[in-house]
């Protein structure tokens, strides 16, 4: 697992080994969450105001139930600077995606977002699973494949049809049609092990710390 060639934060390259395991075909999506919140009456951490006493000084626009949400850049940017691109958002939640005024209508088979680790750790734990490791998701992610750089191999997209839900375009403005946001689950190929968006369309949480 890892690597010595992208992020520094994934070295170094090393052999592991899991015990066996399964995972989820498909991320959870909005359908799913939504039986697991009505089931439970489940508030995720994006919903719940902040408690002034444990953040004394802070201005009280700042403790507001929201989340960040991307937001497209007018043209390009510093790309050292994420803050340029996500934007704290009030009442931005897994419920509404891109802050106030915005809903799931459509979005049924989507990927939930707005999703802290406590809330996929509730999620799993109402389910009867568990999150993955760090080794055990990027094993599944591999499909199959040792030591590749893609979940499809180790070259990049070719001119054929897409194989992920990643950026198309210059990033952070301009993105060609069609991406650029979530997608349904499995509007792609499948990797080796049969399971769906490992790479693209939303990040993933593991039970590891980072």
């Amino acid at each position: 697992m890892g690597s010595d060639r992208h992020y520094p934060e994934e070295a170094p390259a090393r052999r592991v080994s899991v015990t066996a395991f399964s995972i989820d075909r498909y991320p959870v999506t909005n359908d799913d969450f939504a039986r697991f919140v009505a089931a439970t009456g489940y508030v995720t951490v994006a919903e719940r105001p902040l408690d002034p006493a444990e953040f004394p000084g802070a201005p009280p626009q700042n403790l507001v139930a929201g989340s960040m949400v991307f937001t497209p850049t007018s043209g390009p940017v510093d790309l050292r600077h994420l803050s340029l691109w996500w934007t704290w958002t009030p009442g931005a939640s897994w419920r509404h995606p891109h802050g106030p005024g915005s809903d799931l209508a459509g979005l049924a088979r989507h990927p939930v977002v707005h999703v802290a680790a406590e809330d996929a750790e509730a999620y799993a734990t109402w389910a009867g699973l568990a999150l993955p490791t760090e080794a055990e998701w990027e094993l599944a992610a591999r499909g199959g494949i040792e030591g590749a750089d893609y979940t499809w191999g180790n070259e990049p997209e070719g001119a054929g049809p897409p194989l992920a839900n990643h950026w198309r375009g210059d990033f952070p403005y301009r993105c060609e049609p069609g991406f650029g946001t979530t997608t349904e689950v499995g509007s792609f190929p499948p990797n080796g092990f049969g399971a769906f968006d490992m790479a693209g369309n939303v990040w993933e949480w593991t039970a590891d710390w980072y």
